[in-house]
């Protein structure tokens, strides 16, 4: 006789079938964690749910078959993992990768000032200002970003923290004026792949264009945060940018020919990949340009 457990077994191993079908490379893994969602419990918990809900197979197939046409999971169960953070995402937001999180590692060994003054540009779901306001809760954190959908999202994100969000153009060349001077540190994840690049369906289909694509070369919006970063940053306060895996030196020569910027590090994610440059902004008693010995490859 078969039990509800063998059930809810049978129920995953078909889900993997039919997500491995749809070219979905973590089959058995999504179809698990779509089941852990539907149930309500953890994933390593699945083993020991004896009665799902009367309905959890009506729903797990309905989340199955959707998975199945490519629909992201995250979209599914309206949530992302980030670092230390589950933030809430939908359609109409930037869906947090785990690329950024070696950004947001780096960005936790550099805030050694107390009250920091961070500003987070192209902030979509608000995973780096949350994860950092998370991380210093003394900190003063704006958020900034363009899209109101996206802005809906921070918000849920940041209730509790100290994050405030802005709305805002970020190539505005007057942006924010009144930070100038102030800031230790400026993060970015902005729109970096270059136009007509091939995705996958989750990304080109179901992530909002404005928050994917910079340009033919994915460089449209960089020039400007370097920008906001020189006028911004204190003497010693820092910028990170993430950037295409196929343009980590023109991000670095961009910010090296504004000549504000010394120690400028190309940095790998966590597949090794190149994927943000981070420096420092100097002193008005230190005007030098970094040279190539400054740059270093981690």
């Amino acid at each position: 006789m078969r039990t509800q457990a063998d059930g809810l077994a049978a129920a995953i191993a078909a889900a993997a079938q039919t997500l491995s079908a749809a070219g979905i490379s973590s089959a058995l893994v999504e179809a698990e964690q779509l089941a852990a969602h539907v149930a309500g419990v953890d994933r390593g918990r699945l083993r020991f749910l004896d009665q799902p809900d009367s309905d959890f197979f009506a729903r797990y197939d309905q989340l199955v078959a959707a998975r199945s046409r490519r629909v992201p999971q995250q979209h599914l169960t309206g949530t992302a993992p980030f670092g230390p953070l589950t933030l809430q995402v939908g359609p109409g937001v930037f869906i947090p990768r785990p690329e950024t999180e070696a950004l947001y590692e780096w960005a936790t060994t550099v805030l050694a000032a107390e009250a920091p003054t961070i500003v987070d540009l192209c902030t979509g779901s608000g995973a780096l200002a949350v994860a950092l306001a998370r991380y210093r809760p003394d900190a003063h954190v704006i958020a900034v970003d363009d899209a109101p959908t996206a802005l809906r999202y921070a918000a849920r994100n940041a209730e509790g923290t100290t994050v405030r969000l802005v709305q805002a153009d970020v190539t505005a060349s007057d942006l924010l004026p009144e930070l100038e001077g102030r800031v230790d540190l400026v993060v970015a994840n902005p729109p970096y792949i270059p136009d007509g690049a091939d995705l996958e369906p989750e990304v080109a289909d179901h992530d909002p264009h404005h928050a994917l694509f910079g340009g033919p070369d994915g460089m449209a919006v960089i020039p400007a945060i370097v920008s906001h970063a020189g006028r911004w940053l204190r003497p010693g306060g820092r910028v990170a940018i993430e950037h295409d895996d196929t343009t980590s030196e023109r991000t670095v020569d961009i910010i090296e020919a504004t000549g504000l910027f010394h120690q400028i590090e190309p940095r790998r994610d966590l597949a090794g990949r190149p994927r943000f440059v981070t420096a420092v902004r100097m002193g008005a008693t230190n005007p030098e340009r970094a040279t190539n010995s400054e740059r270093s490859q981690p």
